[in-house]
């Protein structure tokens, strides 16, 4: 199954929901940054936000994934897009980087925090930056307090960590930030870079699986948290968080 999820995944523009606006409208929050800000990209994926990063910030960025095959693909993407002295692009975990401490200006994470729990990856995290250097990432959260049922069991089963989306300034503030901005990631970035795609390769590929149960489960589950989202997408969705070290 997760060989499936993997082949899914490594064809998506983005690995989860998120888009350049979005991105762009974070990055706008920061102020003070070096000309040339050096950048650790943590879950880059296959980059999508990574070669963005490069665009706007005129850096050098090191971004790590744990998956071989997405930094290949952002190996070749970064090669094809031009920003081949930039961008350093390494299989590494994030729970034992190893870098030295007050390497970057800025951390950049969008949405694989919670592989480590937030908390417990501010905290880790905050070594590697220099003074006043930033850490922003996007987090799945609650949007609103109270939320049907069915919803609730879904993320009670996928991710019981999941909080109200201002349970998470405290958390920033326990770690050692300063909190700088917070906005909800918009609706549409869920479908053009993510669902859309996954719908689609789905769609390519599923011919090639009939027959296959664990296949048929690995589609089923994309497609309930694709409906899941259509339906309930205001009680949930992802936070930017915008923060200093102090």
């Amino acid at each position: 199954m997760e060989e499936l999820f993997y082949k899914i995944f490594e064809t998506l523009p983005r690995q989860g929901p998120g888009d350049v606006k979005a991105l762009q409208k974070a990055y706008k929050k920061l102020s003070g940054l070096p000309v040339h800000p050096d950048i650790l990209d943590v879950g880059c994926g296959t980059g999508g936000q990574t070669l963005e990063l490069a665009s706007i910030s005129g850096g050098s960025i090191t971004a790590i994934d744990n998956h071989g095959p997405f930094i290949e693909i952002l190996k070749k993407n970064t090669a094809q897009s031009g920003y081949k002295n930039k961008i350093i692009a390494l299989v590494q975990d994030m729970k034992t980087m190893d870098f030295e401490k007050e390497s970057f200006d800025l951390i950049w994470c969008e949405g694989a925090a919670y592989f480590m729990g937030i908390g417990n990856a501010l905290s880790a995290w905050k070594q590697f930056l220099r003074p006043e250097g930033y850490v922003v990432i996007s987090e799945l959260v609650w949007l609103k307090k109270e939320a049907p049922k069915k919803v609730r069991d879904f993320f009670q089963n996928e991710y019981p960590e999941m909080k109200y989306y201002s349970d998470i300034f405290p958390v920033i503030r326990y770690a050692g930030y300063k909190k700088i901005a917070y906005f909800a990631l918009p609706g549409q970035s869920w479908w053009d870079n993510y669902y859309f795609p996954i719908i689609k390769k789905i769609e390519e590929i599923r011919p090639d699986y009939s027959g296959d149960e664990n296949a048929k489960e690995v589609f089923d589950i994309f497609m309930l948290e694709i409906n899941m989202h259509r339906k309930y997408s205001e009680f949930y969705g992802y936070g930017f968080y915008i923060m200093r070290k102090e």
